[in-house]
């Protein structure tokens, strides 16, 4: 089975919270896809924890590299660039995580996600599965 796992699921990889045992659990799903976007999304949270103090700068460095190891596939933004504008336009939402919804459409697969303004979106996604984590 693929997911496509957003940067909220895939921060509990590496920055342990409340969560993180259930995304865990996903790295045994079959393949687990992201937009390139991800890279940037898991950066910004490990700088925000290198930040606070909470991790040191080699061990963020270190984390990134280990979050990024999870995933199957990392695909280019551009291919996803019209659709992801539609889908924020449409739902109002940022286009940031209209990335992974296009890319969860474009590939008929689930996108999993820990973000509560995202997931209330829910209802008004037709012919896309999002799944709170």
């Amino acid at each position: 089975m693929t997911l496509v796992i957003d940067a909220s699921v895939a921060a509990l990889w590496v920055l342990p919270q409340p969560g993180s045992e259930r995304a865990a659990a996903l790295r045994s799903q079959d393949r687990l896809i992201a937009p390139t976007l991800v890279v940037a999304e898991i950066g910004s949270a490990l700088w925000k924890a290198a930040r606070r103090g909470d991790l040191s700068r080699a061990d963020a460095l270190a984390a990134l590299d280990v979050a990024l190891r999870h995933f199957d596939l990392l695909v280019p933004l551009e291919g996803e660039r019209a659709r992801a504008l539609a889908l924020a336009i449409e739902l109002d939402h940022p286009i940031y995580d209209c990335f992974y919804l296009a890319l969860a459409e474009r590939e008929k697969c689930v996108l999993v996600s820990a973000d509560e303004r995202l997931l209330r979106k829910r209802r008004a996604l037709k012919g896309i599965e999002l799944r709170k984590l």
